[in-house]
């Protein structure tokens, strides 16, 4: 039992870096946690994967440039409208967003993935 209590409170403890690091961010966004730590099954390797979703400018790399993030954070920067292409494409990077770990949903993706993604399996 207490190596239960152990993984829960270190999955606890990734959270609230994680969601601490959302609320810092200096402009409108959608953060959301996917990967091993949303799924709970994470291990003493995995990084803390984040989606990141905002109104960027540039291409990835100068998207990543521009971010301070903890060591350990894996970040991927898309804009909204690259999202929806990932929707529309069927990519697991969408379907693991809507069931992802909302730490922060500003351009309020949540509910436009869910709609999007209930029209396109119908």
């Amino acid at each position: 039992m207490e190596a239960i209590e152990e993984r829960v409170r270190a999955r606890e403890r990734v959270v609230g870096e994680a969601k601490a690091w959302a609320q810092r961010l200096g402009f409108s966004a959608t953060v959301i946690l996917i990967g091993s730590y949303a799924r709970g099954d994470f291990n003493l390797w995995s990084d803390v994967d984040l989606l990141l979703i905002a109104d960027f400018k540039g291409g990835p790399l100068e998207r990543l440039k521009s971010l301070d993030f903890p060591a350990g954070f894996e970040v991927i920067p898309l804009t909204p409208r690259e999202l929806m292409r990932l929707v529309e494409r069927g990519d697991p990077l969408a379907f693991e967003a809507l069931n992802g770990v909302y730490l922060r949903d500003d351009l309020g993706i949540k509910e436009l993935l869910e709609k999007k993604l209930a029209h396109t399996s119908t």
